[in-house]
């Protein structure tokens, strides 16, 4: 009967590895410890580790301190690695000690053995090539990881962005179609002055995009890396030339103007950065989560409600109610949003938990930055195409409110005055009259003319 498992050694004795796994003693140890979320590594943040090991591989070679043979084979692991293989052997939960040590070993056995068998050697040994000596030389899991989770995050952040932008594309395309339809505006959810309904769209493309940029904002901070900064920032055990190359590497790798930090020592105490950029997401995920409101509120009824828009119905919206339809992915946007705010809680509350040279909350910090990013793209994307993308508007709808509204009384002020104008808006609430019939019945202006007045103030903005 086949082993099940294979004994391995560390400095703490021994330890049953299952036989089939790339991983080893440590790993093993620590999926034991840490039976914590049932969740394992992000895949962004597998391969971005991945190609650390990888950088440091060809800087240490560069410098003579790796011998090109064993490289090579580090090198072809970590691109294994990198191109979505053996992915699965990564497998320690998402919280876990020690800043993410034991991800860097899981790291670390899983290149030295896929490295050990194309060299001829088994899983399980630690020769010709060593998961300390040589997969993790001139590096410590304190550089590795905030390295790690930055250039996750540079990986996610274009695909946030793209969902951002797909939104904001949606409702342009609606704000041009909309532009003069006109509308009740509403303030304090009352009915205000007229408006269109592409000027509310308009806005929407506005703020997305604005949020946009300030995701993007965070892009080039991301890009400064302590890598080579070793356990406490002071290179400790590392190649001369070492942070210069890696980073070069890192750039080749990813794309992106990777370059080392000012301050190597930094980037493992502060992950300010990482909170500028959760920061930029809450505001993200406030401004959607705000419009998503909007979105309900003016698809809501059929009948008893404001019903100026119509949502595409992906589902029936009830298992008692028979035709019901609701609001489901904006429903769905909104708990991610909230879901999201509390992830930035969550990390606000880590980046500030670093003591002195280290910053030991990384592996949850990283894994929450993660969630938001993922999250959103996809929700954002879903209700792009199901939500916004198919939306519909009741035009009739909208001019028979706009001419209920008490708040049409406004563009009376420069004519009959203030205190006028607020009786006949007084009137119109009070008998349920439109506020173009009271005009008219007063002789202040006929009823013609007075929609043409409305039209004008909602789509010119002004009265001449």
């Amino acid at each position: 009967m086949a082993t099940t498992h294979r004994i391995e050694k560390d400095s703490l004795g021994e330890y049953p590895v299952p036989a089939e796994a790339w991983y080893g003693i440590q790993t093993a140890r620590a999926v034991d410890n840490f039976p914590i979320s049932g969740r394992r590594p992000d895949r962004d943040f597998i391969i971005a580790h991945a190609r650390i090991k990888r950088a440091a591989a060809v800087a240490n070679t560069e410098a003579g301190w790796l011998d090109r043979k064993l490289a090579d084979a580090i090198g072809s692991a970590a691109d294994a690695i990198i191109n979505g293989q053996y992915l699965s052997e990564f497998v320690v939960d998402r919280f876990q000690a020690g800043a993410g040590t034991s991800h860097n070993m899981n790291s670390n056995e899983v290149i030295a053995n896929l490295a050990n068998v194309a060299l001829g050697g088994k899983k399980g040994d630690i020769k010709p090539v060593h998961p300390n000596d040589h997969v993790n030389m001139g590096q410590s899991t304190n550089d590795t990881i905030p390295t790690a989770i930055r250039l996750a995050a540079l990986a996610k952040l274009p695909r946030l962005m793209q969902a951002v932008e797909a939104m904001a594309a949606a409702f342009a395309v609606l704000a041009k179609q909309e532009a003069n339809t006109v509308k009740s505006g509403r303030t304090h959810l009352q009915d205000a002055v007229p408006t269109t309904l592409g000027r509310e769209f308009a806005a929407y493309v506005f703020t997305l995009r604005r949020c946009n940029a300030q995701l993007g904002a965070t892009r080039s901070l991301l890009c400064d890396i302590g890598l080579g900064g070793s356990a406490v920032g002071t290179g400790l055990n590392t190649a001369p030339g070492y942070v210069e190359c890696a980073a070069a590497e890192l750039a080749r790798l990813t794309g992106e103007p990777i370059k080392p930090a000012a301050d190597l020592s930094a980037q493992m105490q502060s992950m300010g950065d990482l909170q500028q950029l959760s920061n930029a997401i809450r505001a993200l995920a406030l401004e959607v989560t705000r419009i998503s409101n909007d979105m309900r509120l003016l698809a809501s009824g059929p009948r008893t409600g404001f019903a100026e828009i119509t949502l595409p119905a992906v589902q029936p919206g009830s298992s008692i109610m028979p035709g019901k339809v609701n609001p489901v992915m904006f429903e769905m946007l909104n708990q991610v949003c909230y879901q999201v705010l509390g992830q930035d809680a969550a990390i606000a509350f880590m980046v500030q938990a670093g003591q002195l040279e280290l910053n030991v909350m990384m592996p949850a910090l990283g894994s929450a930055l993660f969630d938001a990013m993922d999250w959103l793209t996809h929700a954002l994307d879903a209700t792009t195409r199901k939500g916004v993308q198919g939306l519909t508007v009741d035009r009739a709808r909208c001019r028979e409110l706009l001419h209920t509204s008490v708040g049409l009384a406004t563009l009376l002020n420069t004519a009959i005055g203030y205190s006028a104008a607020a009786e006949v808006a007084k009137e119109s609430a009070r008998s349920g009259r439109p506020v173009r019939d009271i005009v008219a019945e007063k002789g202040l202006m006929k009823a013609d003319a007075f929609e043409r007045l409305v039209e004008q103030a909602a789509i010119e903005g002004n009265i001449k």
